[in-house]
């Protein structure tokens, strides 16, 4: 059975201060980089403070990652076949989505991940965290509305959406029930 990781542990916190040393990068250069509160990102690494998707998001683009290539240095390679019961599960501290990295491999261009939104949230990722890598959202249950910049979708289920060029972009779950959608992601 799959394990909801609440406080994002002690694994996610010793990969960004690992990924942190290996560029030689003080607190402030990646608070810097990244566009995080030095402070955060301090307690972060001490295990005192459970990052936000949103904060992951800015960290693994800091390092030129995805955010599920750094979940993935943090607990190790995966094997190519995923096993349900293996898929790891992440919940928002923020906004109480739960994110199932449904595949991951460094050796492969692509991931798939499956989200599930609670009613009324929504989640504003910034523009960095998509120049390297394009996507697909496939709504698999509810209603999702997508903003990418000033364009605005709303998808119903069985709906896919193709990203534009990389502009910020905003989840919501407007209903009252929760959304849960597909996300397809390749690395350029």
């Amino acid at each position: 059975m799959n394990t909801i990781i609440d406080d994002s542990g002690t694994y996610i916190a010793l990969q960004i201060r690992r990924e942190r040393e290996a560029r030689n990068w003080s607190l402030a250069d990646l608070a810097e980089q990244a566009g995080v509160a030095k402070a955060s990102i301090s307690k972060i690494e001490r295990g005192e403070m459970s990052p936000s998707a949103v904060i992951l998001l800015k960290l693994a683009t800091a390092f030129d990652l995805t955010l599920a290539g750094l979940l993935l240095r943090a607990e190790g390679e995966r094997p190519r076949l995923s096993r349900a019961a293996d898929q790891p599960l992440w919940r928002d501290p923020a906004t109480g989505y739960i994110r199932k990295q449904i595949f991951v491999r460094s050796d492969h261009p692509l991931e798939l991940v499956q989200v599930e939104l609670p009613p009324g949230k929504c989640i504003t990722v910034p523009t960095a965290t998509y120049a390297h890598i394009r996507q697909l959202l496939w709504v698999q249950e509810g209603k999702l509305t997508l903003s990418e910049g000033s364009e605005r979708h709303v998808l119903q289920a069985g709906d896919c959406l193709g990203f534009g060029p990389p502009s910020v972009v905003t989840f919501t779950n407007e209903s009252k029930k929760s959304c849960r959608y597909i996300v397809a992601v390749a690395r350029s």
